[in-house]
């Protein structure tokens, strides 16, 4: 058997995001994105860890934190994730219709999480607890905001891989795009899982 053909075989038992040696290089180069977005999100959950007890004059966490709100976001959030995962597996069963309905309830759960977030933040700013109260509300704004703000870039990333599945349909290059995309939502349902656990439950606590 040559190479050409061997190499052939091995690439119809791959799944289509890495059926492609170029696609499937450039989701290896992603993976070296996510890690510099771990080295962000690592200095700032050190921050909000120095910063957690300089409240000054404002509320404590265990003051501030509402956990009907947060377990919320956590549900909306960690449901996305699953019907992330469900689209890719209706990529790889070339169903482009299924993939396109996945990630718009995808896309609709992250708009539900920005919405309560957004809330949050609001009603923590009607009470006066802004990101220039304390040292604690600084890191905290920060932290949460970040992550927030990637959701939102999520969200708009989804919707324009949703006009090229439907222009395009499923093909090496959209399919390397998708499961790019859900590497990265997975990756912030996983940093939320974090802030749920260090920032609110902990905070709820100490």
């Amino acid at each position: 058997m040559s190479l050409e053909l061997a190499e052939e075989k091995q690439a119809q038992h791959l799944p289509i995001e890495f059926a492609d040696e170029k696609e499937s290089i450039k989701i290896t180069g992603f993976w070296m994105f996510l890690v510099t977005d771990v080295l962000i999100f690592g200095s700032l959950f050190s921050s909000y860890a120095v910063f957690h007890s300089a409240v000054a004059s404002g509320p404590s966490s265990n003051q501030l934190f509402q956990m009907g709100p947060v377990m919320l976001e956590t549900l909306l959030l960690l449901t996305s994730s699953f019907t992330i995962g469900l689209g890719i597996y209706s990529m790889r069963r070339g169903n482009v219709k299924a993939l396109m309905g996945w990630m718009i309830l995808t896309v609709l759960l992250g708009a539900g999480f920005v919405g309560t977030e957004i809330h949050d933040f609001v009603s923590y700013a009607a009470i006066g607890a802004t990101w220039h109260t304390s040292g604690f509300l600084s890191a905290f704004d920060i932290l949460v905001g970040t992550h927030g703000a990637h959701v939102t870039f999520g969200i708009f990333w989804a919707i324009t891989l949703l006009f090229q599945l439907k222009k395009r349909g499923i093909t090496a290059q959209t399919a390397r795009k998708v499961f790019t995309y859900s590497l990265y939502w997975h990756f912030l349902d996983i940093v939320w899982i974090f802030i749920f656990t260090f920032v609110y439950l902990n905070g709820k606590i100490v």
